[in-house]
């Protein structure tokens, strides 16, 4: 006969109880690390992830049966797998979870979880959410966004220690553009930078002003960055991936536990840590102990902040009027799924682009 679950256990998150159900659940195997040991590690981080999640739309990373050798993301073609992106508020949802509505690139919309309180984080913990994947918007205005983003991606032959090299002429690059950057871990081998804005721009602002510094920044490490969007272009080198900016597009948010074997978790840093630290430093284990020692240091980046901390974009947007006014640098390719947008470059892969390989 097979052993009974263990019964649901009641935690507090913020004032409310919160039901964990199948608590002994091994999500990380390789780890031993239960369901419960999962929703505990986000309310030992509380203040963090909430901070994190303020009133933003957030889609839910879902893994119901734990990570595991072999799991696969279910996938817009095939719907069939271990794990899935909720973009839409889960059924049977509490009336306390709070909701916006956004607008995808197709035009069609959904109600997305908008987190307003801790409970909401454990509560998605329970259904599995590992990472939490929130707009860099506010509920009250979706299309007004806040943050800019920006993803330093190694590419093959590359690690985090080279995105870690890469940062310092980075956060140089921001200052310059009287722009405030705050460094984090992606959980993998990346490393995230965000800046706070004042709720004003666009999302096509937000995506030109980020095409300008990843463009910059390759001018000043050529060998080092690049912005080409065909991979076959890359090279070994860390990618500023743009479209991370793009509408619908998103990042997982400091504090979220990533979907691999050691259960990491996206870290914020301060710079001065960048070129110290590897992400293996930080995991669901590790991390509480560490938020309790240094606090949220992305409480800069929260909703709820001080206006004061907000910055413009248009010393960023100035220096992307001047690379299309003197080098003819406009646009970059969109995702393929997104519809052709105006003064975007046609959407072709280089090695298969009839035209290029005529001339």
């Amino acid at each position: 006969m097979a052993p009974s679950a263990a019964p649901a256990v009641e935690l507090d998150a913020g004032g409310r109880t919160v039901r964990v159900s199948s608590p002994d659940r091994v999500v990380f195997p390789a780890r031993g690390l239960t369901k419960l040991q999962v929703v505990e590690y986000f309310l030992a981080v509380g203040d963090g992830i909430l901070g994190a999640l303020l009133h933003r739309p957030t889609t839910l990373e879902r893994w119901p049966k734990g990570f595991f050798d072999g799991a696969v993301m279910a996938t817009r073609a095939d719907g069939r797998g271990d794990a899935f992106y909720q973009k839409r508020v889960p059924q049977g949802a509490p009336g306390w979870v709070e909701t916006a509505t956004i607008a995808f690139p197709s035009g069609r919309t959904a109600d997305e979880v908008a987190p307003g309180e801790l409970a909401v984080v454990a509560w998605a913990a329970n259904l599995g959410t590992l990472t939490f994947h929130p707009w860099p918007v506010r509920r009250d205005d979706v299309e007004a966004v806040d943050q800019l983003r920006i993803d330093l991606d190694p590419q093959p032959g590359t690690t985090f220690d080279d995105a870690a090299r890469v940062a310092p002429a980075l956060r140089d690059l921001l200052g310059e553009l009287a722009l405030t950057g705050y460094p984090k871990t992606s959980g993998g081998r990346g490393l995230h930078v965000f800046v706070p804005l004042a709720p004003r721009w666009s999302f096509v602002q937000a995506r030109r002003a980020t095409i300008a510094i990843g463009r910059e920044l390759e001018r000043r490490l050529p060998d080092d960055v690049t912005t080409r969007w065909w991979k076959e272009e890359r090279g070994s080198k860390i990618f500023v991936d743009y479209n991370q900016m793009a509408r619908d597009r998103t990042i997982a948010s400091a504090y979220s536990v990533r979907a691999n074997p050691r259960a990491k978790v996206s870290a914020p840093l301060t710079w001065d840590e960048v070129g110290e630290v590897h992400p293996d430093d930080f995991d669901v284990t590790t991390m509480p102990g560490r938020f309790a020692q240094v606090g949220d240091l992305f409480a800069p980046l929260r909703a709820d902040r001080d206006p004061a901390l907000d910055c413009s974009l248009d010393a960023a947007l100035d220096l992307a009027h001047r690379d299309e006014a003197e080098h003819g640098l406009g646009d970059l390719p969109y995702p393929p799924e997104y519809p052709k947008m105006a003064g975007e470059p046609k959407r072709v892969q280089p090695s298969r682009d009839r035209d290029r390989t005529r001339s």
